[in-house]
């Protein structure tokens, strides 16, 4: 099974991406972006096991503490904050592109999980989610006998 991450605007994506080229033409600089609300979403892997399924968020810069993780029926949701950094008054950007504000990562759970069981780490940026998958949820193999 293929896990394929649902866009709602993904038809529009070339559509901006050809507008940003053409800002950056005429204006040489790419911090139009955030003012037409570009958010910031983590990358996430979400993968799986026989007996668990398992997700990895990128979060460079955020500390655990940052970071909310719940589940609500079969949905995880990951969400959290990114503190911007302070400026200093002598300082003078020439670029400014590094994300920062709130975020909301919702994932469609494929299977039951024990959710009681379930581990969050988080290590040098990233965010690592173990699900236990139910026993009703894991996949049986059924032997096929010959007559």
């Amino acid at each position: 099974m293929e896990l394929i991450p649902w866009r709602p605007f993904g038809e529009l994506s070339s559509f901006r991406r050809e507008m940003d080229q053409l800002w950056e033409r005429f204006f040489g600089d790419k911090s139009f972006r955030r003012t037409f609300g570009e958010e910031w979403l983590p990358v996430v892997d979400f993968s799986e096991t026989k007996d668990t399924l398992i997700v990895k968020a990128e979060l460079p810069g955020m500390e655990a503490k940052d970071v909310d993780v719940s589940i609500s029926g079969d949905v995880l949701i990951i969400k959290g904050e990114k503190k911007k950094e302070e400026e200093h008054a002598d300082e003078h950007y020439y670029s400014c592109e590094r994300y920062s504000g709130a975020f909301q990562r919702s994932l469609q759970l494929p299977a039951n999980v024990k959710t009681n069981k379930i581990e969050a780490t988080f290590d040098r940026g990233v965010l690592t989610i173990m699900l236990p998958k139910t026993e009703i949820a894991k996949q049986k193999k059924i032997e096929v006998k010959v007559k």
